[in-house]
C-alpha cells in the first residue's frame, strides 16, 4: 500500500489535509467522497522509501493497538469521556511509540479534531479500515460497539496468522539444517576424500569424478555463487515491488499445488472476516467493500473485486457479482445470497470466515504431516547418494583386491 497526501474540504468550510494509505489513489478519492468530503487533490507521496522509513517509527503492533483498545472499551463502557478516557490510559508506567501517539491524538481532540480524525494522522500505526470503523461508530453513536468489533476482528485475524506460522516454522527448520547438512557434505568433506583418492593415483569411477568436479567448482565460486544469489533476490524483491510483479506473483501463488489453496482461502477467509466487521460498524456496501480490498493480499483476487464492486455500484447483487469475479466457491456464494434476502448477511460473512479457517486448518495439518517425512526422505536420499559415490572407490579396490 501507497502513502498519499489528500486536501479536502469539508461540511463547514474547512480545508483539511490527511495522509492516507490506500491500494490506489482513486480508491482514497471515492472513500472520501463517500464520507463527505470535497476532495481537491489526491497526490502520491514522492520517495516512498523515504517516508516509509520516517513512519515506520510510528509503527505499532497488533498486539499494542488490541491491548489500547481493550482498555479504551472498558474506559468509555464505565462512561467516561474520550480525553479522559486517554488520560488514564497515559496514566500508565512505560513510554513507548503508542505513547507518544497518543498523546498527540489526545491533544488534538482537546483542540476540537474527532477521535477519527486525531487518528488519521498517523496512517501507518492506525489503519485505514481501523480510523473509517471509528468514524462509522462516531455517526451512528455507538463507538464502544464499533471497537468490541474491532477487537474480535483483531484476534481472529492474529489466530489465524499465528497457526499459519506456527505450521510452517518447523518445516522452515528442517529445510534450513538439511539445506546447511548439504552444503557442509559438498564443500568440506567431499574434498577431503577427493584429496586421498588423488594421493592414491587410482582411477575414479565416473559419479565419484564428476561429484568431485562439482565439489571443486563449488568452493572455487562459492562466494561468487553466493553473490549471484543475494544478487537475483535483491532483483526480484525490486521487482516483485512494482504492479506488474506483484501481479504476477500471486498469479502463480494461487496456481501452486495444494498451497495455492491455503492462500486462497486465507485471503478470502481475511476479506470476508473484514467486510463483516465493517458492515457491522454502519459502512455503506459499496464502502465497505472498498475497504475490504486491500485485506486479500493478493493483487490478482484485488482485481477481481473490484471488478465486482463497479457491477455491485451499477445495481447488480453482491453474490452475483461475486459469482462473476471468480472469488469464491459455489457454497459461499449461495451463503451471500442468503444473507442479502434475509438482511442477514454480516452474519453469514462471519460464518464463511469461520469455514474457511476451518479449511485452512485442516490443509495446515495435512501439509505438516506430509512435509516432515517428505523433507527427510528427500535429504536421506541427497546425503545418501554422496556418501555411496564417494565410497565407489572403495567397494572397486575392495572388489579388485578379492
Amino acid at each position: 500500500m501507497a502513502l498519499y497526501t489528500c486536501k479536502v474540504g469539508s461540511s463547514d468550510g474547512r480545508v483539511i489535509v490527511k495522509e492516507l494509505e490506500a491500494v490506489n489513489g482513486e480508491t482514497i478519492r471515492q472513500s472520501l467522497e463517500e464520507q463527505g468530503f470535497y476532495v481537491f487533490e489526491v497526490k502520491k507521496k514522492p520517495l516512498q522509501f523515504l517516508w516509509d522509513k520516517g513512519l515506520a517509527r510510528k509503527k505499532i503492533s497488533n498486539k499494542e493497538l488490541l491491548t489500547f483498545n481493550q482498555e479504551l472499551l472498558v474506559l468509555i463502557k464505565a462512561g467516561l469521556p474520550i480525553v479522559q478516557a486517554l488520560d488514564t490510559i497515559l496514566e500508565r508506567p512505560g513510554k513507548g511509540k503508542l505513547y507518544d501517539i497518543l498523546a498527540e491524538v489526545r491533544e488534538d481532540i482537546k483542540g476540537g479534531s474527532a477521535l477519527s480524525d486525531a487518528f488519521a494522522r498517523f496512517p501507518t500505526a492506525f489503519s485505514h479500515l481501523y480510523i473509517a470503523s471509528i468514524r462509522a461508530g462516531e455517526k451512528t453513536g455507538d463507538l464502544p460497539l464499533t471497537i468490541k468489533r474491532y477487537i474480535s476482528y483483531t484476534k481472529r485475524a492474529e489466530g489465524i496468522k499465528k497457526k499459519i506460522v506456527s505450521a510452517l516454522f518447523y518445516p522452515a527448520i528442517l529445510i534450513t539444517v538439511a539445506m546447511a547438512a548439504v552444503t557442509v557434505l559438498l564443500v568440506y568433506v567431499v574434498p577431503t576424500f577427493s584429496q586421498i583418492y588423488a594421493d592414491a593415483g587410482s582411477q575414479l569411477p565416473v559419479p565419484t569424478q564428476m561429484l568431485i568436479a562439482f565439489t571443486t567448482f563449488l568452493r572455487r565460486y562459492f562466494l561468487f555463487l553466493v553473490g549471484i544469489i543475494i544478487a537475483l533476490m535483491i532483483m526480484f524483491r525490486r521487482w516483485h515491488g512494482t504492479e506488474s510483479g506483484k501481479f504476477r506473483v500471486d498469479a502463480v501463488k494461487l496456481r501452486l499445488p495444494f498451497l495455492g489453496q491455503v492462500f486462497n482461502k486465507y485471503s478470502v477467509s481475511a476479506f470476508t472476516r473484514t467486510f463483516a466487521t465493517v458492515l457491522g460498524s454502519g459502512i455503506p456496501i459499496v464502502e465497505a467493500l472498498r475497504m475490504s480490498v486491500g485485506t486479500l493480499n493478493n493483487k490478482l483476487l484485488e482485481r477481481n473485486l473490484l471488478n465486482a464492486v463497479v457491477k455491485v455500484e451499477e445495481g447488480t447483487n453482491l453474490s452475483k457479482a461475486l459469482e462473476n469475479a471468480g472469488l469464491m466457491p459455489s457454497l459461499a456464494i449461495r451463503m451471500v445470497g442468503v444473507g442479502e434476502a434475509t438482511g442477514s448477511l454480516e452474519e453469514m460473512l462471519g460464518d464463511i470466515s469461520d469455514y474457511f479457517e476451518e479449511e485452512i486448518d485442516i490443509h495446515l495439518h495435512v501439509l505438516t504431516t506430509a512435509i516432515e517425512p517428505a523433507i527427510m526422505i528427500v535429504v536421506g536420499l541427497i546425503v545418501g547418494t554422496i556418501i555411496i559415490t564417494m565410497y565407489l572407490p572403495v567397494f572397486k579396490i575392495a572388489g579388485t583386491v578379492s
